[in-house]
């Protein structure tokens, strides 16, 4: 299992050093705040798991949002974590109140051995509009590794 994880940490550092997680990627976009997602322990099933978010958004203009959804990985996700916390730079093409609502995809990859290591960079929302890249992992503790496709999916809270 540990070399499991020493694997999942070099994908994760691969997406890092590819450029995945750079500001190439919001390149027609402006960083409009920060997503903290609270993302529910759970079960690697194999080749899937869905795990229940809630997050904020906090706007660089003062602005805070409450979203509820799902983390969903399909590919390798074998083992069991406790609850993590998520951390986004959002970029979108400008600024708009509760703007992201909607699907997000992209790759992801994560290691745990007692804490957690991962990067989940992902596109979506409106129109595929807004990118959300890794600022930060933590709190997540167990025993898994995870990678493949993440996606997130978000709903306005009212």
């Amino acid at each position: 299992m540990i070399r499991l994880a020493a694997i999942a940490a070099a994908i994760a550092a691969t997406f890092v050093a590819a450029g995945i997680s750079s500001p190439a990627l919001a390149q027609s976009r402006v960083k409009t705040g920060t997503l903290v997602c609270d993302v529910s322990g759970g079960l690697g099933m194999i080749i899937a798991s869905k795990k229940a978010v809630a997050c904020t958004f906090s706007g660089t203009d003062g602005r805070r949002e409450s979203y509820s959804g799902s983390f969903t990985t399909v590919g390798i996700d074998i083992g069991v974590t406790t609850a993590e916390t998520i951390v986004w730079a959002v970029f979108e093409p400008s600024s708009r109140p509760w703007s992201l609502g909607g699907t997000y995809v992209g790759a992801t990859a994560e290691a745990t051995v007692v804490a957690g290591l991962g990067a989940n960079v992902l596109v979506g929302g409106s129109n595929s509009a807004i990118a959300l890249q890794p600022v930060s992992v933590s709190g997540q503790t167990g025993l898994n590794i995870a990678a493949g496709l993440g996606g997130l999916s978000l709903q306005r809270m009212p």
